[in-house]
This record gives C-alpha cells, structure tokens and sequence, in this order.
C-alpha cells in the first residue's frame, strides 16, 4: 500500500503495461516490451520498486484510506496522464508495507526475494536477492501528532499484507 523514499539512487520513468495492478511499493520488472509490469512468473527477472500506483480501486499512498483519491479524473491511477511510472532501482532505501506476512519475523539484515511483486524471505520464482531488511517490522511515523509512537500517530499500512507494520530496506537492484 505504501513506499516511503528515505533516500534513492536512480528515479526511472518507464511506460507500464495497460491493465496491470500496480501498488506503489511493489517489485516490478520489465516485459518484453519495456514496459513495467508487476513482477511475477513470467516477468521473473526484477527491475526496481515502484513509486507510484496503478490501480482501479484504491490509493496506496502511505497513510491514507484505500477510498482516498488525490484527482478524480485519474480514478487511483497515478500513471494516468503520462502512462509512464516512477521505477527506483540501483540502490536505496526505502520503508514500505508490501510484504508477505513471514518477513515481519525476520531480524536486521536478512535478505528479501520478490514473490509476486511482494517482498518475501523466500526465493520461490529465482528473482535472487533484492534487498536487505535495515529496519525490523514495526510501526512508522507519519508526522501526525498522536499517541502511537512517541507522540506521533503511525500510518496504516497494508492492513492484507502487514497489519499496519512497515519495514525498512537497502534496495539491491
């Protein structure tokens, strides 16, 4: 649902293929035509973590209800107007929500696959290692004052993936 950029090296922006489900956050890769696609079984080899949403359902920008939309012409579809996405890749660090439930349990340094377009501690679909946890699960700051975490109040994740939890990592590709 989220993709926090605590900082990155290269911002790409990449064409993304008609029709995909995209949450900013996820692994993607390239098809055979250049375009972004989640990555999956047959777009295996992982390209870079998307920064934006394509979606025809909800927002996935941290913090704010899946309901939320910034311009109602682009109907949850960040990549709308320009039909390109904003791919971080070469490097990184990022906190984000889209991970399978098994990685929460994981400690510093344990590295990640991508499984799906999701951040797993399993490499079912070979995609190698493409990142490493800098930051055990938990709760992050949103900036809004409240009572969470220090006087802050934390932002919802993932409630599907991750259960409001977050997790920082040093992006390998």
């Amino acid at each position: 649902m989220a993709l926090i950029e605590i900082y990155h090296v290269v911002a790409a922006d990449k064409p993304v293929k008609a029709l995909q489900s995209i949450k900013e956050g996820m692994i993607v890769s390239l098809n055979s035509s250049s375009e972004v696609v989640k990555q999956n079984v047959t777009d295996a080899i992982p390209y870079g973590i998307a920064g934006d949403t394509k979606s025809t359902s909800g927002s996935a920008m941290p913090g704010v209800v899946a309901g939320w939309q910034n311009r109602v012409s682009d109907y949850f579809d960040e990549s709308k107007a320009s039909g390109k996405m904003t791919v971080y890749h070469s490097g990184g660090e990022f906190a984000t929500d889209q991970f399978v439930s098994a990685v929460a349990n994981l400690a510093v340094n344990a590295p990640l696959y991508a499984v799906d377009g999701l951040l797993s501690d399993v490499d079912t679909q070979s995609s190698g290692i493409v990142a490493r946890i800098t930051k055990a699960a938990g709760m992050e700051m949103s900036g809004v004052p409240g009572v969470d975490i220090n006087g802050d109040q934390a932002l919802s994740g993932d409630y599907a993936l991750s259960a409001n939890e977050y997790i920082e990592i040093k992006l390998l590709i």
